[in-house]
């Protein structure tokens, strides 16, 4: 039965909202956290949701173990109840992608891996919209739902020691798009030249959870 709630160390609590990630699961997080955020409670920390979770963080000096549970189980409450807590309408964000070439090296690979060309890679990654389930790994790297089974590749067998900026990437039946030079093991098909993140930019953070993705971009030879 969901939620379930556990102890993760001696100042966390994790809320679990199901086993299988799904946007509603998903959502169920977020709507948590930013109430819990509207609700404060002196003690309690940040609020980081998952793709079926929500760490809760407080302050074991503060707040008790148990005084911390009840005032999330709480509000979790009323999470479930529809209509209870309403997370904002999600903002479309188009991310222009050249797919292919230099910047896409792995596209033949994710073509070949699926018996597919790679100009039906391209149809079927930029064919649809995918909903930010969370950003994390490095600032501002969204991780997205909702990729199309027939194009989904496993990640490199080791990562590479420099992926750049913008880079777009499959890893398993995900997608996302690189934010800044990293090490990464996804299969890059292409790139962007927006700038998912600017420290002097506010928000830093080009996208954020919640946000919907839509990729137009072309085929490069």
């Amino acid at each position: 039965m969901f939620p379930k709630y556990s102890s993760a160390g001696d100042s966390a609590i994790l809320v679990t909202f199901g086993e299988t990630i799904d946007l509603d699961t998903n959502r169920r997080a977020h709507a948590l956290a930013r109430l819990l955020q509207a609700e404060p409670l002196d003690g309690l920390g940040e609020a980081v949701p998952g793709y079926t979770t929500l760490l809760v963080h407080y302050d074991p000096l503060a707040l008790e173990y148990r005084q911390a549970l009840e005032w999330v189980q709480a509000r979790a409450g009323r999470v479930e109840q529809v209509g209870q807590v309403l997370l904002p309408e999600p903002r479309l964000v188009e991310v222009p992608v050249i797919y292919g070439g230099e910047r896409g090296p792995d596209l033949a690979f994710v073509a070949e891996h699926n018996r597919l060309s790679p100009q039906e890679v391209v149809r079927l990654h930029s064919g649809r919209d995918y909903p930010v389930y969370l950003v994390g790994f490095t600032p501002g790297f969204p991780y997205l739902g909702g990729l199309d089974e027939r194009i989904a590749a496993p990640r490199l067998p080791s990562p590479r020691q420099l992926v750049p900026a913008g880079s777009v990437g499959i890893g398993g039946q995900q997608t996302g798009i690189y934010s800044v030079d990293s090490p990464g093991g996804w299969r890059l098909i292409g790139w962007t030249p927006l700038k998912l993140f600017d420290p002097a930019r506010q928000p830093p953070a080009l996208l954020a959870p919640g946000d919907v993705v839509r990729f137009n971009g072309w085929y490069e030879l």
